[in-house]
């Protein structure tokens, strides 16, 4: 055999090997260029400031810039399907509410992707709970006072929501105080707040990220939480639970990328946040926006996620909520 020969052999072999596990190669050199974190919710949003903070951690272990995009608008939508349209190489992460993604599912009738397998979950951050938040003059101070107040309302009353999460149990809140009170929504939960503030709207829901800062700002005052227990960061705020509102919701921050993404590079995404959320100082950012880290293994987050995706469609229905579009 020539030379010739035996270059051509090895030549037309790699040439199999690349066309047969298209994965390997790319995920051996993975990262090799700029790597694009994508955010569904505006700058100074909670998942914006997430965002930020867990990019700024990881560069030193990831080896590259992280670049943050804010496509905002249409709850999150055009963000989620920017994503699982990317090509599936690892340098478009999607940063979101894991659960706001799992109702998006059942919330929008006409989306283009269907979100239980157009993603794959690389990684959890943390979660938090979803805060019932009234105005900061607001004559309410429990939630059997706004219940109270939207009976006698009926359809006067009105309640402002922006994301997935917020629609639900807004609807949960409205059902519990005889169902008539009009959901109002916004592109962003910052653009309820003046409306809630002078009393056009008697009530919305906020993420924990977002809210406390703008409570800490007297921009709105925190009634109640989402989980069925008292939240270790604000133990003196109730749950809806202890009001008689039977619902038990966490939000989770996760890192998703488009299904058909290798796995190596996964495990490799994997890694490298879950060593940022895993330190002291994550711990201490993360309670700092009433959020705990709430990291776990690739297989353990995909699967919490498919769970999630199935009792958001309980959650909805129960809710009563039309799907939009």
């Amino acid at each position: 055999m020539t030379d010739r020969t035996r270059f051509s052999l090895a030549a037309l072999l790699a040439t199999a090997l690349s066309v047969a596990a298209p994965g390997i190669g790319h995920s051996q050199e993975y990262p090799s260029q700029d790597i694009h974190f994508i955010v569904g919710f505006a700058p100074g949003s909670g998942p914006d400031v997430i965002t930020r903070w867990v990019a700024e951690k990881m560069r030193p272990s990831i080896g590259r810039t992280i670049v943050i995009e804010n496509k905002v608008g249409a709850g999150g939508n055009i963000a989620t399907e920017y994503v699982a349209r990317a090509k599936p190489d690892g340098y478009t992460v999607y940063m979101t509410g894991g659960s706001a993604l799992a109702a998006s599912g059942h919330l929008f009738r006409n989306l283009s992707i269907d979100v239980s397998k157009g993603f794959e979950t690389v990684a959890m951050l943390a979660r938090q709970p979803t805060l019932l938040v009234v105005g900061p003059n607001s004559p309410y101070k429990t939630v059997a006072d706004l219940q109270a107040a939207l009976k006698s309302k009926g359809s006067k009353g009105s309640y402002g929501t922006a994301f997935p999460t917020a629609r639900v149990l807004g609807a949960m809140v409205r059902d519990s105080a005889g169902g008539q009170a009009v959901e109002v929504q916004y592109r962003t939960s910052a653009d309820w707040i003046n409306d809630l503030a002078s009393g056009t709207l008697d009530f919305a829901f906020i993420d924990a990220a977002s809210g406390v800062g703008h409570a800490a700002q007297n921009r709105i005052r925190i009634m109640a939480v989402s989980l069925a227990d008292r939240f270790s960061t604000m133990p003196n705020i109730p749950t809806l639970k202890e009001s008689g509102i039977n619902v038990d919701v966490s939000g989770w921050w996760a890192a998703f990328v488009a299904e058909g993404t290798p796995k190596p590079i996964v495990e490799k995404l994997h890694k490298a946040f879950t060593e940022a959320v895993k330190t002291p100082e994550a711990k201490t950012f993360f309670n700092g926006i009433s959020n705990e880290p709430w990291p776990m293994s690739q297989a353990d987050a995909q699967k919490f996620y498919l769970r999630e995706y199935k009792d958001w469609g309980d959650y909805v229905r129960l809710a009563k909520i039309e799907p939009q579009g």
